[in-house]
């Protein structure tokens, strides 16, 4: 029986560790999952579908087009009969089949511009997909590291309240023993709200942290996960923002940021469009073929016999009877259907030459809008060079300015530090009343939320940079 329990409780215990692990998300999980699941990548995966697709029938429309047709049905009245081309009154049945063959030879270039323009266009929304990837995996690095931050803040938080409790404990004993007056305690129950407060609004601060992440990640908001807080968040060492050139960032981007290899893509695709626009001023050369037969129910054969006529002629003006044989068709009979479709069988093969003279100004307008296409994408390209040489020279600043903060942050945290070891000493010795010991722990509590603050906020401005120089996002 103790061997039952014992096996029992390994499983619960081997159940609850996988149950964590499951709940368990590093920020590369995260990224990971937002790939699979994010539903803007969801519309990034189907529009290059999409485009497979359209690059499929462009490659497609290089091969030749079959199509079958029949027909079938009766005329009434004086009509043509379809199978003789003879008048008839009669109600005739009739019934067709054809093959037809055509294929493009030579079309001012068009199809095969259509097939260069579509690949590019695959290659542009892959890259295209790819940026999404990106910019949803620094929203979530900037989410995560919210969340470390608040989880940070709220252990901080609750040391502090534990810190003030303990000195409520004291200041009681001290109380007791007469060498504090009652109200020093006070102060420290004021003390214990504020840090009570903190905690809250930390609190606040981490819930809010995971539903960020879980709707960028697109979970169910009643879901709980955990992220994993690295052993140790350390700023880096031997990395200087002042080193960064914002040049160097800057052409390394262009290599690295897929929005930009998408924008040149998109230019080579307006420019294939021109292409193919001018391409309906050149003439048209196409292969034809066709396989055909027809029925008709008044289509017959005759049956030929010989036929005896007489003739009256005038020999010395002397009528003289003469007798003639001749063959002729003394009777007709219907030609079987299978027997119709045989001997009515035809083939047909050409060439078509289409030339262009005048389409109402079609191809003259398609070539000036495929113009402007070519000239606002050379715009666009240009914002988006712009606009990250910009983004580039952002990130630079934010790190040097983060870093700059951190640096005052930690002095303005050693300087309150040793005010408040000193106010500590000097509190003991009963030098300074409570309200003054409680001050200096105030600004010590301040200045070490602005120094994880500061940490934090640097750390991130550094994964920005090297975003942009194209390493991968982690907290490595």
């Amino acid at each position: 029986m103790q061997r039952k329990i014992t096996l029992l409780l390994a499983i619960l215990g081997l159940a609850v560790l996988s149950a964590q692990a499951q709940n368990a998300w590093t920020l590369e999980k995260c990224v990971d999952y937002a790939r699979q699941n994010n539903l803007r990548v969801k519309q990034a995966e189907y529009t290059i579908r999409n485009t497979e697709l359209t690059k499929r029938q462009n490659e497609f429309n290089r091969l030749p087009g079959l199509s079958a047709r029949t027909s079938g049905g009766l005329q009434f009245g004086r009509t043509i009969d379809p199978t003789t081309n003879s008048f008839n009154t009669e109600q005739i049945g009739f019934n067709s089949f054809s093959l037809d063959l055509s294929a493009t030879l030579y079309g001012g270039n068009q199809i095969n511009n259509s097939v260069k323009q579509s690949r590019i266009d695959l290659e542009a929304a892959r890259l295209d997909a790819q940026a999404t990837v990106n910019d949803i995996g620094l929203s979530i690095a900037s989410a995560y590291l919210s969340i470390l931050l608040a989880e940070e803040q709220l252990a901080n938080g609750r040391r502090r309240l534990e810190l003030s409790q303990t000195q409520l404990e004291q200041t009681d004993k001290l109380i007791q023993a007469g060498s504090l007056p009652p109200n020093d305690r006070l102060d420290f129950l004021a003390q214990i709200a504020l840090d009570e407060q903190a905690i809250v609004e930390a609190q606040n601060l981490v819930a809010i942290g995971y539903l960020n992440l879980k709707q960028l990640l697109e979970i169910d908001p009643t879901e709980d996960i955990r992220i994993v807080r690295p052993e140790s968040i350390q700023v880096p060492e031997g990395v200087d923002p002042f080193s960064f050139q914002t040049d160097e960032v800057y052409n390394t981007a262009l290599q690295t940021q897929p929005q930009i290899r998408a924008a040149d893509l998109r230019l080579e695709s307006a420019q294939l469009g021109e292409n193919i626009a001018q391409g309906g001023y050149l003439p048209t050369l196409s292969l034809f073929a066709s396989l055909n037969t027809n029925y008709s129910s008044a289509f017959q054969s005759a049956i030929f016999g010989l036929v005896r006529t007489k003739q009256t002629v005038f020999i010395n003006n002397d009528p003289v009877e003469i007798e003639f044989e001749n063959q002729a068709p003394v009777d007709f009979r219907d030609i079987p259907y299978d027997t119709q479709i045989r001997d009515n069988f035809g083939q047909t093969v050409g060439l078509s030459l289409g030339v262009p003279i005048y389409s109402n100004h079609r191809n003259r307008i398609n070539v000036e809008r495929a113009r402007l296409t070519v000239l606002n994408t050379q715009v666009t390209n240009r914002q988006l060079r712009q606009q990250l040489k910009t983004d580039v020279q952002r990130s630079i600043a934010d790190a040097r300015a983060a870093r700059e903060s951190l640096q005052a942050a930690q002095r303005a945290a050693d300087a309150a530090q040793a005010a408040y070891d000193n106010a500590d000493k000097r509190f003991r010795l009963g030098a300074i009343n409570s309200l003054e010991y409680t001050t200096a722990r105030n600004n010590l509590d301040r200045a070490q939320v602005d120094v994880i603050r500061a940490k934090y906020q640097y750390l991130f401005n550094l994964k920005v940079v090297d975003f942009y120089l194209g390493r991968p996002i982690s907290l490595d």
